[in-house]
């Protein structure tokens, strides 16, 4: 269970994405950690994992929302 140790650590781990560069490169790194946790999730169906996924989807669309900026 690599995949949930790792999604967990970045869940936990303080988010300051100082460049533009640093948060596409979490941006991606979170959409690949929430993928593969729903592969597991389709096996498992543990309402941790889901959890889980949803504490990183909001993880995303902060930094989506400060990376598209002000209209």
């Amino acid at each position: 269970m690599k995949i949930i140790e790792q999604a967990e650590e970045f869940a936990e781990r303080k988010q300051t994405f100082k460049t533009t560069s640093e948060r596409i490169e979490a941006s991606r790194e979170v959409k690949d950690l929430i993928l593969s946790l729903n592969d597991i999730y389709k096996k498992d169906k543990d309402p941790e994992i889901m959890e889980l996924m949803k504490r990183l989807t909001a993880v995303k669309q902060k930094i989506e929302k400060r990376l598209k900026g002000r209209p």
